[in-house]
């Protein structure tokens, strides 16, 4: 059974491979857009943008890698921020990933009938790829208001294809069109094509090929052990995603390269279909120019123009999905009114947020059409969150100099009993650099952009001064909801679980309770480190062990029709561990399983449950086993 579970179950206790995939369906989807996007900036000069971009992307990754481990909870810098500073800055992380999830659903939403044009000539252009965007939106908040899960094995596959595909261009381009005297030559014009004011605007808005590493965030909650699979995953993402905008460009630019015309230069990889280039759907210009011919051209164009848009409409959809989960986050910390975190009473759906931010906003900001404009508001809003990230990161690091961590990215300098995190600070210098290269050059994106931060704080200010009244700066949690507005997924019922009948007797009954209230179940397993080992060391045995309890855990779920989502935790202490869980997600009631103690003197219950009686931030259910009931 527990074997079986892992086969078909992937999702629910996601290593090291399924974090990796999903966060590359989100982020190579960028791929689809991106290239024609900075190509019309940087012309030439796109190979180095990828790679200057590519680099920031490497440090933020290494930031995002480390403060999940520290906090892995749905939030991203916004969690990073609370605990760094205070509500305020938190509230202003936030509010900026709002932008990036409006914006990553805009943007992919309207490529989608791009790709599709191959089918269809008109959906190339305006008006028909807004009509064909916003169709897609709409058509996707529906699906979530009403619940339709994803499949979660279908994005892993398509994912792997993704990738694939996207190396096989790569390959064919070197073998049939690669152009060395070209890209490394001809294509050239320092200072001139682009302006060095462009080429500097390009590396911001690059970063749009990065789309999506708030996804591993998000997703940390269903990580099995974090400290080992989000670095790995997240740096599996940094490598692939890198190795594609290295090379991909390339041939792009091999294939369409830079030609003087009346007026400056120019590549019909950033050029309007109007004038006759491939600006809104870049890898199917690249397609067409490879040297392909006849049935293996059409063929290779169908196949691709398919892909894209099914990858763009897996994006928008996960675009979708984020915007309302960092709703519901900033409404769980009084951030935003509690109505955005009730669910439907039928679907047991976010539906509000669904509709105002997946949907409302997100469709006005596609209506103009214009894809340059939503660059340059995806570059502000994921430069200023990803600097607030970095400076988080470093805060951690001074303010918690003393404790003890999980998983600690590298490079590092040691001065003044801290170390330094040199990745942080070469990210957040480049990040904040980065935004204000936005700023001064793009006058739409800087008043659209504080317009948005603007409208933001005052409403955060009114609610917390009105409703709220409480300050702006104090964290303040949201009661847990009860009857038609439950919470959402696995925050309301705590098991932890290892080896034994008495865990099984414990997650039995939390099921059944379950499926009366129509809960999710957390089942934690503690791997206990010894004070000689740091808290990453390999404990493999320990880990299966802990790895089997949480397969039966979930097995047991799958009997009763119930989620159980599994999470792997280190510590030095299992009671302190389950305690601190429960606080993170703010259980409503925590079950155990434990015989009583049968020697004389000694405590009724183990240190450990007793540590979590007496500890617990919310009501504890103590399942007797066999031992007990003997007793």
């Amino acid at each position: 059974m527990p074997r079986r579970r892992r086969q078909q179950r992937l999702e629910r206790v996601l290593g090291t491979p399924a974090l990796f995939a999903t966060a590359y369906g989100n982020v190579g989807s960028s791929i689809y857009y991106a290239l024609g996007l900075v190509a019309g900036i940087a012309l030439g000069l796109t190979p180095l943008v990828f790679v200057i971009s590519g680099l920031i992307f490497a440090a933020t990754a290494a930031t995002y890698a480390e403060g999940t481990v520290r906090f892995p909870e749905a939030g991203g810098s916004s969690s990073f921020a609370r605990h760094a500073f205070d509500e305020l800055v938190s509230f202003g992380a936030a509010w900026a990933q709002m932008l990036n999830y409006v914006i990553t659903i805009a943007i992919s939403a309207f490529f989608v009938p791009h790709y599709l044009s191959i089918f269809w000539g008109p959906l190339r252009d305006n008006p028909w790829d807004i009509v064909g965007g916003a169709i897609v939106i709409t058509l996707l908040v529906l699906l979530n208001i009403v619940g339709i899960r994803e499949a979660a094995s279908l994005n892993i596959f398509l994912a792997v294809v993704d990738f694939a595909t996207q190396l096989l261009l790569v390959l064919i381009g070197f073998a049939l069109i690669f152009s060395p005297h070209q890209i490394f030559s001809a294509n050239l014009h320092w200072g001139v094509a682009p302006t060095w004011s462009s080429f500097f605007l390009a590396i911001p808005i690059a970063m749009i090929a990065y789309t999506g590493i708030e996804t591993v965030s998000n997703l940390a909650e269903e990580a099995r052990d974090p400290p080992r699979d989000i670095p790995r995953s997240i740096s599996w993402v940094a490598g692939a995603v890198f190795a594609i905008y290295f090379t991909l460009p390339l041939i792009a630019l091999s294939a369409l390269p830079v030609r003087h015309v009346a007026g400056g230069y120019e590549t019909k990889l950033g050029q309007p279909p109007e004038k006759g280039g491939f600006a809104n759907d870049p890898v199917l210009g690249v397609v067409e120019h490879l040297g392909l011919h006849g049935t293996v051209l059409s063929g290779a164009k169908i196949y691709v123009g398919i892909l894209a848009s099914t990858i763009l409409f897996i994006a928008t959809n996960a675009g979708v999905i984020g915007a309302s989960r960092i709703t519901y986050a900033m409404a769980s910390h009084r951030q935003f009114p509690e109505i955005f975190r009730r669910l439907h009473p039928k679907f047991k759906t976010p539906w509000l947020s669904l509709l105002v931010f997946g949907g409302l906003i997100s469709i006005a900001v596609l209506l103009p059409g214009k894809t340059t404009f939503l660059g340059d508001m995806y570059a502000f809003g994921a430069m200023l969150s990803f600097t607030i990230a970095h400076a988080s990161v470093i805060a951690l690091r001074v303010k918690r100099r003393d404790r003890e961590m999980r998983f600690r990215a590298r490079p590092n300098l040691r001065v003044g009993g801290v170390d330094w995190p040199l990745f942080a600070i070469f990210g957040g210098l480049g990040t904040a650099a980065a935004w204000l290269v936005v700023v001064v050059q793009k006058a739409d994106a800087r008043w659209v952009g504080f317009g948005w931060l603007v409208l933001g704080l005052i409403m955060y200010a009114v609610y917390r001064r009105y409703v709220v009244h409480a300050p702006l700066r104090k964290t303040v949690r949201a009661p847990v909801l009860i009857g038609p507005a439950i919470a959402l997924e696995y925050r309301s019922i705590l098991v932890p679980v290892k080896p034994g009948r008495e865990s099984e007797e414990a997650i039995d009954f939390a099921c059944r309770l379950a499926a009366e209230r129509r809960s999710s179940i957390a089942a934690v397993s503690v791997v206990i480190v010894p004070l000689e080992l740091p808290l990453d060391a390999e404990l493999p045995q320990a880990e299966a062990a802990a790895n089997e309890a949480l397969d039966v855990a979930v097995a047991i779920g799958e009997l009763y029709g119930v989620d159980v989502v599994g999470r792997l935790l280190r510590a030095r202490k299992p009671g302190r561990a389950i305690v601190r869980e429960a606080e993170r997600r703010q259980t409503e009631i925590i079950v155990l399983g434990a015989p009583r103690s049968g020697r004389p003197g000694r405590a009724i219950f183990s240190e450990t449950v007793d540590h979590i009686l007496k500890n617990a931030p919310c009501r504890v259910m103590v399942v007797a086993g066999r031992k007990a009931a003997a007793a």
